[in-house]
């Protein structure tokens, strides 16, 4: 075999490699997309819509906390997060989203640590003391408004301060769910389908 035949043997054998790690990797998450989405469909009730991330990968922001310091998205990569996104004058419909958002975390059970729960806040309004310690364990950063807006897909008739949205460990935009999720009947298809989802995903 001459060096250069060796060479080109080594290079895919190096492909392949990377290929069966990649594979590896994305294993858990492909496997929870056919779960949820593909097996059985005749019988799949689910109540969130999904989302292609293709068309709505997570963009660049300028995110920061409260306190000014940088931080995006990316810092709560490897756990699903359950997104809201809204100006800080919180009305109730958006203090009923952060609501839900915790009971659907509580409701998870002893797979509640896998979620984080954001809200982008999406001016520079002042928050109400009340709403950050009442919604204590929600990570709130500001958000430059015209970004969230091109990238969080809303139904017709609605923006995407009147939805929830679920992101999955590995940084895709994955669910979202319809608008006046606060009704009891609406929890209950809600946390059914994350439910389903942790089950059915081995990473996050």
């Amino acid at each position: 075999m001459t060096a250069e035949v060796a060479s080109r043997t080594a290079r895919v054998n190096g492909r392949w490699k990377m290929l069966l790690v990649f594979l590896i990797c994305a294993a858990p998450m492909i496997a929870a997309y056919v779960a949820y989405y593909i097996v059985k469909p005749t019988s799949r009730n689910n109540y969130g819509t999904l989302i292609d991330p293709r068309n709505h990968p997570i963009p660049a922001m300028a995110t920061t906390t409260l306190d000014g310091r940088p931080q995006t998205l990316d810092a709560f990569k490897g756990k699903w997060i359950m997104l809201k996104a809204g100006g800080g004058a919180c009305n109730d419909a958006c203090r009923n989203q952060l609501f839900e958002m915790r009971q659907l975390r509580l409701m998870q059970g002893k797979e509640m640590d896998r979620i984080e729960r954001v809200w982008l806040i999406t001016d520079s309004e002042p928050l109400d003391t009340i709403v950050i310690r009442e919604f204590d364990g929600t990570h709130m950063l500001r958000a430059p408004q015209n970004v969230v807006n091109q990238w969080l897909p809303a139904d017709p008739g609605t923006t995407f301060e009147d939805h929830i949205y679920l992101i999955d460990p590995l940084g895709n935009l994955m669910l979202s769910f319809p608008k006046d999720a606060d009704r009891p009947e609406a929890r209950k298809k809600m946390h059914k389908d994350i439910a389903k989802l942790l089950k059915a995903s081995a990473i996050g």
